[in-house]
């Protein structure tokens, strides 16, 4: 099971997971760029991010790849572009495994189960989240954070609109 979340700290996909673990008290990190940059201004410093000597979003992206055990890439649209698909490339290039989890190319199966087995076949501890911006998706932040909680934070105590493992 992961033991951390990381991410490079762009709107959407990317501080969806940061948020999950701060809400859960959850390690989390990952690389961001020089600045701390991001299509809405500096990443607020609550997100432990470290820094790239670079301000490009590639090199934060490509590291945030490397340096962890596993991607997953989210988009609400069936395929990825842009630096969802770039992300899915350096996966590739630095031989990591990569989940493509797209909301509408996943039918009727649980979202957070796919992800579940994703983590437990490639025994992923360190989980690199990315995928669309907010202003590309609106709606990915919302629907991340639900899949990751329901994928690793869900408990009977706390169940979420998705509905926990094993049901659906």
């Amino acid at each position: 099971m992961i033991r951390k979340l990381v991410s490079g700290g762009q709107t959407g996909a990317d501080i969806a997971a940061l948020d999950v673990a701060l809400k859960h008290d959850f390690p989390h990190g990952g690389w961001c760029p020089k600045g701390r940059k991001s299509i809405e201004g500096p990443i607020p410093s609550r997100y432990l991010l470290l820094e790239t000597p670079s301000a490009s979003y590639l090199q934060r992206t490509e590291w945030n790849v490397r340096d962890n055990d596993g991607t997953v890439v989210f988009t609400l649209a069936p395929e990825a572009t842009g630096g969802s698909l770039k992300t899915i490339q350096f996966a590739q290039k630095h031989d990591k495994p990569v989940l493509h989890l797209s909301r509408s190319g996943i039918g009727y199966s649980d979202p957070a189960l796919i992800l579940q087995k994703f983590v437990d076949e490639h025994k992923i501890e360190t989980l690199n989240v990315a995928g669309s911006r907010e202003s590309k998706e609106p709606g990915i932040h919302s629907w991340v954070m639900e899949v990751l909680e329901n994928a690793f934070f869900w408990s009977e105590n706390h169940p979420s609109t998705i509905g926990g493992p094993g049901e659906g």
